[in-house]
């Protein structure tokens, strides 16, 4: 049923639904795999969400392989051990803090933005964990709109993982992400979400 709600956004209600209010954050997946493709084509939808400066500083590791995924697992959380192991494509989500390199090419109409942020890595990096998670939210939404589910995952030695995956020091790992398609079996029960007056205010 339409309501008058419906109406103000662009959005259908279906795909509504899809993004959002049908959408659960996945625990368990079916075994069907996640292709090159369906990655590429989630890439470049959500690409063109916004970022400061037009950074850009997410960088996306894929893990498909037994031997990748047996690198991540010792340093994931007990609890989200079993099900990144079993997931068909874990995506580790990182921040480049040395993103201001790539400002003459994408923030051009400033030719001097680069050496804004050279001498100041400490703002470099708060910069990039900030336009990287707006990033990763981006991506999240991407993903249910190819049809998929996410299982997005904090709990995991993040230097560990730097280590491991990054050695070169120009990254921070923010998030893990596995991705496919939700078995039958894979979330609870929907949490409660703030209303309206409790979340937005008026001057």
């Amino acid at each position: 049923m339409t309501t008058a709600a419906d109406e103000l956004i662009a959005l259908d209600r279906a795909a509504q639904d899809l993004l959002f209010r049908a959408a659960r954050t996945a625990d368990v997946f079916t075994g069907e795999p996640v292709g090159d493709d369906h990655v590429r084509a989630i890439h470049d939808l959500v690409r063109y969400g916004p970022t400061a400066m037009n950074a850009q500083p997410l960088r996306v590791l894929l893990l498909r392989s037994a031997a990748a995924r047996a690198r991540l697992l010792p340093y994931v959380s007990a609890g989200n051990r079993d099900k990144t192991a079993s997931a068909p494509l874990t995506a580790v989500l990182a921040a480049d803090v040395d993103w201001h390199d790539r400002l003459p090419e994408l923030f051009p109409h400033r030719p001097g933005a680069r050496d804004w942020f050279a001498g100041d890595p400490a703002g470099r990096e708060a910069q990039a964990r900030f336009n990287a998670a707006l990033q990763i939210g981006y991506l999240l939404v991407g993903v249910r709109a190819a049809g998929l589910a996410a299982g997005p995952m904090a709990g995991f030695d993040a230097a560990g993982v730097e280590r491991e995956f990054f050695p070169g020091g120009r990254h921070r790992v923010l998030l893990l992400m596995n991705i496919g398609r939700p078995a039958p079996d894979a979330w609870r029960e929907r949490l409660p979400r703030l209303p309206y007056e409790e979340v937005v205010s008026t001057l």
